[in-house]
């Protein structure tokens, strides 16, 4: 299946997770991160987080009222389904931990330093092989390029070191392009 990737704003948009498991936690918490307004429905939950609601019970239709979008991580596939049906008729973005095909999103792995963030995916054709890739990726990045880019930044904005004040757009693609910024 082939995917349009995109980065997402959910600042201030309610978010819902069905389940609150080592999974689900994981994703409540980059959720959160991006300043979403998460509920959480699920009897039980592997960790709190004081900036989410959290409904202590299973899932029932209507639950999904008000969401912008859906996360179903519960470990049962047969209802990770029916939220995902739910999810649909309603005309959310659902992600499905499990059976991943039953959603219409999947999330990448993330790579995020300092102002670079890096989304990878294999499509759902192996987890595995995207953390692999995040984990040499990383090694890759390093520190280097997160400094190079916050240099850009002030640059850009009309501070900075002279070696990149040739030109606002000139100078700074050049430098985006050499690799001497050790």
């Amino acid at each position: 299946m082939k995917r349009y990737p995109l980065f997402l704003d959910l600042a201030g948009r309610l978010v819902t997770v069905v389940g609150g498991g080592a999974v689900g936690v994981r994703k409540i918490r980059t959720l959160l991160k991006a300043g979403a307004k998460v509920t959480v429905i699920s009897p039980v939950l592997k960790q709190k987080f004081p900036k989410a609601r959290w409904i202590r019970r299973g899932y029932r239709r209507g639950d999904l009222r008000g969401a912008r979008l859906v996360v179903a991580a519960t470990n049962d596939l047969a209802l990770n389904e029916k939220i995902c049906a739910d999810a649909k008729r309603r005309g959310l973005l659902v992600n499905c931990i499990a059976p991943p095909a039953a959603g219409n999103f999947i999330v990448p792995a993330l790579i995020q330093r300092g102002g670079i963030t890096l989304a990878i995916s294999t499509g759902g054709a192996s987890p595995a092989f995207a953390k692999r890739l995040r984990l040499d990726l990383e090694r890759f990045l390093g520190r280097k390029y997160p400094a190079l880019l916050k240099e850009m930044a002030k640059q850009r904005r009309g501070g900075g070191t002279a070696p990149y004040r040739e030109g606002r757009s000139g100078g700074l693609s050049r430098a985006a392009e050499t690799n001497n910024h050790e």
